[in-house]
């Protein structure tokens, strides 16, 4: 038995969010440096949490799968929050899960952390899911360290960018009609992420919490076409839905691949854990952190207020408003398409060249293409032909590169154009420049935020000739800047 007074944390301890660039991470740091706690946030790619506006937190860089990479990062931490798992990696990611949380788990050890805050799911009596069972062995790893675990087990999270959630958004703005698998008659009990976040950052303040785990849960049971039901009367739809007891687990994967903008490994891990009902016991951790538990409907507003007033953003993020046309109908998850080179040419005059893009200068590549696109989009009325910048060298958040419109720029860095086209979403071109040693790399990603079905078609249909187009204006452009700089190196010498 863990004594509480072994495990007491104390009030002005460093707090380490494990999984900070993650859904519940990404909430969870701001909502930590709220409260004055001293806040480090880790990601395995720290570039993912610049620009986050987490004035405060110190930002890392972590990877649970390179153990190396841990003691740093634990180093003077008292509570560690691991918000981490591998859905994303597809098949074999239950074997990462567990990889992951026992590197992580004995570098806790080492370090000396006194409470690990885990993050799992509600696991039914008997699971067949691979991802809930995942989430129930990642706990018991994480407390064979010795270190005290707090493990909170939650279901559906209700909040923009939860993945369920995101499911049942997209189902219900895209399909006025849907032939659905039986599983959307399996009950679950959601919870407000406003509600779950202040779960999180109480438990470490409760001694007897240690070595515990706990069920956290809204105030309702409810039913997967009862979700989609009430969210779709919170939004002004009314979908048809028919359940069918022919779609296996493999099919209705598939299906939400086609119809739904949700990454396909996420969304595959997901089904396998709606097709049994899902209780919890939420009742001892109700009566150790009180709290106004909201109601589905409640918390899908809440949701969607969270999204308006968080609409600016200072560069693309997935599921930023701004950069979805301020549209929450459009896709949360983007699709991309991306290209880079690697060039020898300055950062500078790499940046020259990004900065003249379009007016007469074009796009580099393939302008025939991008004349026909551009003619299209005036045959239905849109501002195509439209060519014009304010200035052909300099950009500033607000101009217009022809249809185009900078809606972000970090200068030498980072250049954030959105799409003023038309089409089904919404769509955001972002340049990045990447020092290499002696070389540089220029990325070009196009982010594209869907509209409904007919914006998943239009994306997949062009897919292929994104990715051709932006390797070949990043190559085109890497080009024009190594002249650049042999011109203005020659110049120099003269």
């Amino acid at each position: 038995m863990i004594e509480p007074e072994a495990v007491k944390v104390p009030d002005d301890g460093r707090w380490l969010v494990f999984g900070a660039s993650g859904y519940v991470g990404g909430h969870l740091v701001p909502c930590l440096l709220g409260e004055g706690r001293a806040v480090r946030a880790v990601a395995r790619n720290i570039k993912t949490l610049e620009g986050r506006g987490w004035e405060g937190a110190e930002l890392a860089s972590g990877d649970a799968l390179d153990p190396a990479s841990l003691p740093a990062v634990l180093e003077g931490v008292d509570v560690a929050f691991y918000l981490v798992h591998s859905m994303a990696a597809g098949r074999g990611f239950a074997e990462l899960d567990l990889l992951a949380a026992r590197n992580f788990s004995e570098a806790a050890r080492n370090a000396g952390i006194r409470r690990i805050v885990y993050l799992g799911g509600l696991v039914p009596p008997d699971p067949e899911s691979e991802h809930l069972q995942s989430r129930a062995d990642t706990g018991t790893v994480l407390r064979e360290s010795g270190v005290p675990v707090t493990e909170i087990r939650a279901g559906i999270i209700v909040g923009p960018g939860s993945a369920a959630f995101e499911v049942i958004r997209d189902l219900v703005n895209n399909l006025p009609f849907m032939i659905t698998p039986k599983w959307v008659r399996s009950r679950t009990p959601p919870i407000a992420l406003g509600n779950l976040l202040e779960y999180l950052a109480r438990v470490p303040e409760i001694p007897q919490t240690a070595g515990k785990t706990y069920d956290v849960a809204g105030p309702e049971m409810l039913s997967y076409e009862d979700l989609m039901r009430q969210f779709g009367e919170v939004v002004g739809k009314h979908p048809g839905i028919l359940p069918v007891p022919v779609l296996s687990p493999g099919l209705s994967s598939r299906w939400l691949g086609l119809v739904t903008a949700v990454p396909s490994a996420v969304a595959r891990a997901l089904i396998g854990g709606l097709s049994h009902d899902i209780p919890a016991q939420p009742e001892p951790l109700r009566r150790l952190v009180p709290q106004d538990l909201l109601s589905f409907r409640e918390a899908v507003r809440e949701s969607l207020q969270m999204e308006r007033d968080n609409a600016v953003a200072g560069r693309w993020i997935e599921g930023a408003l701004m950069f979805r046309g301020f549209r929450s109908d459009h896709a949360y998850y983007a699709k991309k398409s991306c290209g880079q080179a690697t060039t020898r040419a300055s950062l500078d005059s790499i940046w020259k060249v990004v900065c003249s893009i379009g007016g007469r200068n074009r796009y580099f590549f393939m302008n025939a293409l991008w004349t026909l696109r551009e003619l299209l989009d005036w045959l239905i009325g849109g501002p195509g032909f439209t060519r014009a910048r304010r200035d052909p060298c300099e950009l500033r958040v607000g101009d217009y590169v022809d249809s185009w419109q900078v809606v972000a720029i970090e200068p030498g860095r980072r250049l954030t154009l959105g799409f003023g086209m038309r089409a089904p979403g919404s769509g955001v071109l972002e340049f990045e420049l990447i020092p290499q040693g002696e070389r540089n790399v220029l990325s070009a990603t196009l982010y594209w935020h869907p509209a409904g079905v007919w914006g998943l078609l239009y994306w997949h249909a062009l897919a292929p000739l994104h990715n051709f187009i932006l390797a070949g204006m990043t190559s085109a452009i890497a080009r024009r800047a190594e002249r650049l700089s042999n011109a203005e190196d020659h110049k120099v010498v003269v």
